[in-house]
């Protein structure tokens, strides 16, 4: 049995979402129009989601084409960075994205075996809104970052414990904007 020295690493990152509204209320500005009986000059109104109509949720993915992966965006600490910081600082240069932190979401673990070092690796991931930027704006790392349907992210994710913080980001998430909704805010 070959043994190989054993090093810890720690990384962060995490679920980068954006809401979209409704396909119903695309192009609209958040606003319906109605148009009097009498054809008088329509009406613009705002709107709130009701129960039924929720915005959609894309999240942001981060990936390799020559590969095939695709991954969440995640990076290592530098020196005097605390955790949150590293998963906001990698999580905005790795998709280009401005974003807020919103919530812990979980810790995964592994391990891995490079040039002959076996390290244990422990990344935690935060849930995170997009509030600027752009994926275009994406650094070097990765080669392309694309908006998914969480349904669809969650298939596309290479490593099955990503694919499992994204069920658990789902929960928080919709958490989140169930209490957003009560309190008038989407």
């Amino acid at each position: 049995m070959e043994r190989y020295p054993t090093y810890r690493a720690y990384s962060a990152g995490g679920v980068v979402f954006r809401l979209k509204p409704p396909a119903a209320l695309t192009g609209s500005a958040n606003a319906a129009s109605i148009e009097h009986v009498d054809g008088t000059q329509a009406e613009r109104f705002p709107v709130k989601y009701s129960t039924v109509e929720h915005p959609q949720v894309e999240v942001a993915l981060v990936g390799r084409s020559h590969s095939g992966m695709w991954a969440l965006p995640k990076g290592t600490p530098q020196a005097g960075e605390t955790i949150e910081q590293v998963a906001l600082r990698e999580v905005q240069e790795e998709t280009g994205l401005q974003v807020r932190l919103i919530s812990y979401i979980g810790l995964v673990s592994y391990t891995f075996i490079r040039d002959q070092v076996r390290y244990f690796k422990q990344v935690r991931h935060f849930l995170f809104e997009a509030i600027g930027g752009d994926v275009a704006l994406h650094d070097a790392e990765y080669d392309r970052v694309a908006w998914f349907p969480i349904p669809e992210a969650i298939r596309l994710l290479t490593y099955q414990n990503e694919a499992n913080i994204l069920n658990q980001a789902d929960g928080i998430l919709q958490r989140w904007l169930q209490q957003r909704q009560v309190e008038g805010q989407v």
